[in-house]
């Protein structure tokens, strides 16, 4: 099996297993942080919030990993745009999903003192989880923004390379352009973050079109025609 075979299934395997934890990590967590009484939940349901924040690291160190897999065949193409995409998605979409799993590690501290507390300290501390709730939320905001930038570049790596079928690349700019769209619905507090039926439909054609390229590339692979010698120095 050549390199490059090799490196296409990689990368088709990094998308699933990214995917799938991230769908996960918010099926999970929603239930208890979506309601007004999830400092509550949260104290009673400190494992379901453990058990997402390993699913969002596992999803981000994933897909951290398919920028660094594929910057030795996308650098033949742009070198920039190769070292974009590894900053952007490699770099500081994990910063993201770090932060967001401390944002969670913080609830549940406030959720243990909001349980142990009388009825003097309760808005306090109701105000201290808000303040981090929110800012969960603004993160998944810039979250979605630092996503359809890499994408963007991913896909016209894609589409100019012909590395892949170029409906696959023209499918994934239209689905992360509506996807951008959830970012200013979420920052204009227009949709609630997370997961709202709204969102969901929106972000539904991206997902099917990362499942679909990573099936292909974990089938196909790339385009053996389309892969570009080394540059020579």
């Amino acid at each position: 099996m050549s390199t490059n075979r090799k490196t296409a299934i990689i990368v088709g395997v990094l998308y699933i297993i990214g995917t799938v934890a991230g769908v996960l990590s918010v099926v999970v967590t929603q239930p208890i942080l979506g309601g007004p009484d999830y400092l509550t939940k949260i104290a009673a349901n400190e494992s379901q919030i453990v058990t997402g924040i390993l699913l969002v690291l596992t999803m981000g160190f994933a897909l951290a990993m398919v920028p660094a897999v594929l910057f030795s065949i996308l650098k033949k193409y742009s070198e920039a745009l190769a070292l974009g995409y590894v900053v952007f998605r490699g770099a500081l979409e994990t910063v993201a999903y770090i932060a967001m799993s401390i944002c969670w590690l913080f609830l549940i501290l406030i959720s243990r003192e909001y349980a142990a507390a009388g009825a003097s300290n309760a808005s306090f501390i109701q105000t201290l989880g808000t303040v981090f709730l929110k800012g969960n939320d603004s993160i998944s905001s810039i979250l979605v923004i630092i996503f359809g930038l890499n994408a963007l570049m991913l896909y016209y790596l894609f589409y100019s390379s012909k590395l892949i079928p170029r409906w696959i690349s023209v499918w994934g700019f239209i689905a992360i352009l509506l996807h951008f769209s959830t970012a200013f619905l979420m920052l204009f507090r227009l949709v609630a973050p997370g997961m709202s039926a709204i969102v969901d439909v929106i972000n539904l054609p991206i997902f099917l079109q990362e499942m679909v390229m990573a099936v292909w590339l974990i089938v196909k692979g790339f385009n053996p025609s389309a892969i570009a010698p080394a540059k020579q120095a």
